[in-house]
């Protein structure tokens, strides 16, 4: 069961407007019975504003009264009719400036060790443009010389499980633990 909105301040309107049994409430606003016993006898949220759970739809006067009648029963939160909220995707992540040089190499990395990639799935690894990866690629980059592939991870690019789930969808073999720790040993 969720938990309602402000528990605490619930429990005091709750005490002070219902029949309902100390148990009862505690079990819906999912405090202890001696915490609910302590707010009615005014020890605990002492001057605490009560907070409607009829008027912000989380039960109904029939459930109150449904229960107020046989203390056996429990509370039961009403549903909510609204849609769920959509869980928003994360955008581009921060590179600090310290890192943003780290990129050629790790496009570099990707590309030597992984050329099944497409462009679009070492964009998002790394966060750069497709641009910079086909300069990378073609060697024309304005820093090619000093460029060293080495691992996005380990730059701190991207995440190893990122890296390994591009790596599949793209039809490739994951390395074993094996060569992965070769390949990071290979870094200068």
């Amino acid at each position: 069961m969720t938990q309602p909105l402000m528990p605490k301040a619930t429990a005091v309107w709750l005490i002070e407007n219902t029949a309902l049994s100390f148990e009862q409430v505690a079990d819906f606003c999912q405090l202890h019975s001696l915490e609910v016993q302590a707010i009615a006898d005014g020890e605990v949220s002492i001057g605490m504003q009560g907070f409607d759970p009829i008027a912000n739809g989380q039960l109904t006067r029939e459930e109150i009264d449904r229960c107020s009648q046989d203390p056996n029963l429990r509370l039961e939160m009403q549903k909510s009719e609204l849609p769920k909220p959509t869980v928003k995707s994360k955008g581009p992540k921060y590179v600090p400036i310290s890192k943003r040089g780290d990129k050629p190499d790790a496009i570099a990395w990707l590309v030597k060790h992984h050329p099944e990639l497409k462009d679009s799935q070492i964009n998002r690894l790394v966060g750069t443009t497709k641009e910079t990866i086909k300069k990378v690629r073609d060697r024309t980059h304005w820093n090619s010389q000093q460029i060293t592939a080495r691992h996005p991870v380990l730059l701190g690019l991207c995440q190893q499980q990122d890296l390994d789930r591009a790596i599949v969808k793209a039809g490739g073999q994951l390395e074993s633990p094996e060569a992965q720790i070769d390949s990071i040993s290979e870094i200068p």
